[in-house]
């Protein structure tokens, strides 16, 4: 089922041509409404009316993090705050937090394009979501129960936390689709386990989650123990929130962006340069209908490529990969480029490691240091030395013959890594204190 056919099913050239339309209005907006953006088109040289194709895209400047802290906390906002309907913000734990803001308007097409997600995931009407994200400041909560809403369907605003309480609302509720982080459903199934819960007796047909990088094999944990189909779900506050692209319950290859809304591209993380479908590289947005905080070829720094060849599902719009890390995540250890996901596909490989697992970079003799600790399976752990230190030295190797990479394992005590009720933090970085 697709949610609004109009839109998700337009052959490439007519939505290309909505694409330019949209694009040079906003590009008009920005430059009269926006003093930065006036500034940034100035100093390259180029006005709104040199917009004659979505190829000119290429020649306007890059929005960063950077920019939008610069200009903290309403700087880039498009309208008088009398028009703002809505405010959000990061969480700003590495600076300033960056400020968002809707309209009226804005918030209507958020709950929209929220519907289209849900509804790509199998959600209908007569669900019941239940709601895990955080409400508040961050874009999760809100976004998902207005699309909700939007549908017609029933939601449950259980936001994160107080895990044993939602086992018991899952229990007596009978919610049908499951919404929250990756990292949170394995701990929600962790804990329904605890509390001799099964999730093959709950009611729950499918889920949407995202908000952090997560492997294929991560996907394959989640179905098997939460016993329900795990899409993935893309979206930034700076863009919008949840609901800039989702998997197709009928493919789970790759996410729709909903490219009447954003036009997303591809570039070097290093040069900037566009480069073609198929390619891996940095995402960039550029929204074409956002009324208060317009964003013009926003970096993400998230990784990822884009593909345009036909789905199943009937949808074509065109679709990114799943994230695969963030440059400004990715650890260089001894010369090799390392990410959080890569080293979680090797964990997962076998069955006898969680998903639960932390990267530890210290700079020992001048040399870069990385250690890998790793949740054993309960009925695997044992207290022999000597047996642990076996899988130790196993998955050392796996790690090396598959990234290239000399890591330290060590295997912990299961439950004895730090949970997350929102987005898991996977490294910690001592080379920086």
């Amino acid at each position: 089922m697709i949610y609004n056919e109009e839109f998700e099913t337009l052959p490439r050239e007519a939505l290309e041509a909505i694409q330019l339309r949209r694009l040079r209005a906003t590009v008009a907006r920005v430059y009269h409404a926006v003093p930065f953006y006036r500034r940034r088109f100035d100093e390259v040289g180029v006005k709104p009316d040199d917009i004659g194709s979505l190829a000119d895209l290429a020649r306007l400047p890059f929005t960063t993090k950077a920019d939008l802290r610069d200009n903290y906390p309403y700087g880039l906002f498009a309208v008088p705050l009398d028009n703002v309907t809505r405010i959000h913000a990061s969480s700003g734990t590495t600076g300033k937090p960056t400020v968002v803001g809707y309209t009226g308007r804005d918030v209507q097409t958020w709950a929209e394009l929220m519907a289209r997600s849900l509804t790509a995931a199998g959600a209908r009407k007569e669900d019941i979501v239940h709601n895990a994200y955080g409400y508040g400041l961050f874009t999760g909560g809100l976004g998902v129960h207005y699309g909700a809403e939007k549908l017609g369907a029933s939601v449950i605003p259980v936001s994160g936390g107080n895990t044993r309480r939602q086992i018991l609302i899952m229990k007596d509720f009978g919610p049908t689709i499951l919404t929250c982080t990756p990292s949170y459903a394995l701990h929600l199934a962790e804990a329904a386990e605890e509390m001799g819960v099964s999730f093959r007796e709950l009611r729950f047909k499918s889920g949407l989650f995202g908000a952090e990088p997560w492997s294929e094999r991560m996907r394959a944990e989640i179905e098997e123990r939460l016993h329900l189909k795990a899409m993935d779900i893309y979206g930034l506050s700076e863009i919008m929130g949840p609901g800039v692209a989702v998997e197709c319950l009928e493919a789970q290859r790759g996410l729709h962006v909903f490219e009447d809304h954003f036009i997303p591209e591809i570039v070097h993380p290093e040069t900037g340069q566009p480069l073609p479908y198929g390619t891996p590289g940095e995402l960039v947005f550029t929204t074409i209908t956002k009324e208060a905080f317009p964003l013009i070829r926003y970096r993400t720094r998230d990784l990822s490529s884009l593909h345009p060849e036909p789905c199943r599902c009937g949808r074509t719009l065109v679709r990114m990969s799943r994230v695969q890390g963030r440059s400004d995540d990715m650890l260089i250890i001894r010369g090799v480029n390392v990410f959080p996901s890569q080293i979680e596909s090797v964990i997962l490989e076998t069955r006898r490691f969680t998903p639960h697992y932390q990267l530890v970079v210290e700079r020992v003799d001048n040399l870069d240091r990385l250690t890998v600790l790793v949740e054993m399976q309960p009925e695997l752990f044992s207290d022999a030395i000597k047996n642990l230190q076996a899988l130790e030295r196993e998955l050392e190797g796996a790690i090396r013959e598959t990234l290239g990479v000399t890591v330290r394992v060590r295997l912990v005590e299961p439950k004895t890594l730090q949970r997350s009720e929102g987005k898991a933090a996977r490294v910690i970085d001592k080379r920086r204190l």
